[in-house]
C-alpha cells in the first residue's frame, strides 16, 4: 500500500451526494482549492474522467543490466502511468491491464440510469488501484437506520485485484460502508486480468442487479440485527473473540489490546454513532466498522482513510464483517 499525503487525497479522491449523506469524514475545507473534491449531488462522469483517469497504463519491456548489457527479462514486462512513467506493477507478459477509463466508467456507464449515479471514485497507491462507486440517488431507511446501496468497481494495476463489482451499504450515520456480511457469499463480479476478458453482457446485468436489489436484502439484515439482543455481558465477550490477549503476551501487546477494549466499550456506551442501537446486533456490527473506520491508529505513515480504501476494496472489510456478523448471531 502506498503512504499518500492528504494533498494526494484531496486531489485524487472524489466524493458525491454531500447533500444527502454530508461531507466525507475526512474531509477538510482549508485543502479544498480550487476545484474542491465533494460534490453536492453526483460526480458527473466526466469529471472522474479529467480529474482521475486522464492517463493510460502503458505495458513496456522490463529491462535490466547485465556485464554485456541491457537485457530484457524475459516473460516479465512493466505497467507504468503514460502522463509521468511512475512504475505500478511489474506482472508476467500475459497480463491485460484494464483501463480505469473503460473498466470503471465506460462499462460501468452501461449500467448508468435514472436510478444510478456516480457517489464516489479515487485513486490510491500513486495509482495502482482505483475504484468508482455508484449508488442510488436517494437514501433508504429502516427503523432508525438510514443506508445507501452502492456498487464498489475497482481494479488495479499493482496486481492486487482483480477488476471486480461488488455490492456494499454505507450506513448514512457515518459515512461508514461496510459490506452485506450476512450472507454466505458476497454477490459480486470479478474479471481476471487476461487475454480476451471483457465485461460481457451477463456480467453487467449481475452487477446491477447486485445494486438494485441490495435495499430489500439489506432491510431484512437490519431488522433481523436489530432484533438480535446483545446484553452488556455478550458484547464483552464478542469483543474478547474479537481482541483475544494470549497469556504469554508481552506487556505491550496486552496494553495496546486493552486500550482497543476500552474504546470499543466507549462506542457501545455513549457515541453517538453506535449508542443509538446498543444492547441490538446491528449496533455490535456499528461498533466494530465505527472503530476501523475512525478510531485505529494508522501504520507507518499510512492515512486512516487510505488504510480504510484499500481494505475495502481488497476484502479485508468484508472478511471482518462477517466474523462479527457470526459472533452476533451466535450470541447467546
Amino acid at each position: 500500500m502506498s503512504k499518500e499525503t492528504s494533498d494526494w487525497l484531496n486531489r485524487n479522491v472524489l466524493i458525491g451526494m454531500t447533500d444527502k449523506r454530508g461531507n466525507a469524514w475526512h474531509y477538510k475545507a482549508s485543502a479544498q482549492g480550487d476545484e474542491p473534491n465533494h460534490y453536492a449531488g453526483a460526480i458527473p462522469v466526466e469529471d472522474v474522467r479529467r480529474r482521475l483517469f486522464n492517463w493510460q497504463a502503458l505495458e513496456v519491456p522490463m529491462m535490466i543490466n547485465t556485464p554485456t548489457g541491457p537485457a530484457e527479462v524475459p516473460n516479465r514486462k512493466a505497467i507504468v502511468r503514460s502522463d509521468n512513467y511512475a512504475v505500478l506493477g511489474v506482472p508476467s507478459s500475459r497480463y491485460v491491464p484494464h483501463q480505469y477509463d473503460e473498466w470503471l466508467l465506460t462499462n460501468v456507464a452501461h449500467l448508468l440510469d435514472d436510478d444510478l449515479v456516480i457517489g464516489s471514485a479515487g485513486l490510491l497507491a500513486g495509482g495502482g488501484e482505483a475504484w468508482v462507486q455508484v449508488e442510488m440517488p436517494e437514501n433508504h431507511r429502516v427503523a432508525d437506520v438510514e443506508f445507501r446501496p452502492n456498487l464498489l468497481a475497482t481494479t488495479s494495476f499493482n496486481l492486487s485485484l482483480a477488476t471486480t463489482f461488488k455490492r456494499t451499504i454505507t450506513v448514512v450515520v457515518c459515512d461508514n460502508t461496510r459490506a452485506a456480511a450476512l450472507r454466505e457469499n458476497s454477490q459480486q463480479v470479478s474479471v481476471r486480468h487476461t487475454a480476451g476478458s471483457i465485461m460481457r453482457l451477463n456480467e453487467a446485468r449481475s452487477a446491477l442487479d447486485i445494486v438494485m436489489d441490495i435495499s430489500d436484502d439489506f432491510t431484512r439484515e437490519v431488522e433481523m440485527l436489530l432484533e438480535k439482543a446483545i446484553s452488556d455481558a455478550a458484547f464483552g465477550r464478542i469483543v474478547d473473540s474479537m481482541v483475544p490477549v494470549p497469556d504469554d503476551a508481552s506487556k505491550h501487546k496486552a496494553t495496546r489490546s486493552s486500550n482497543l477494549k476500552d474504546s470499543l466499550w466507549n462506542l457501545w456506551r455513549t457515541d453517538h454513532r453506535c449508542a443509538p442501537w446498543k444492547n441490538t446486533g446491528f449496533g455490535v456490527m456499528q461498533v466494530i466498522n465505527t472503530h476501523r473506520q475512525f478510531d485505529r491508529p494508522t501504520r507507518g505513515g499510512t492515512l486512516q482513510v487510505e488504510r480504510t480504501m484499500h481494505e475495502h476494496l481488497t476484502g479485508v472489510t468484508e472478511v471482518v464483517d462477517r466474523k462479527v456478523a457470526q459472533l452476533v448471531l451466535a450470541a447467546v
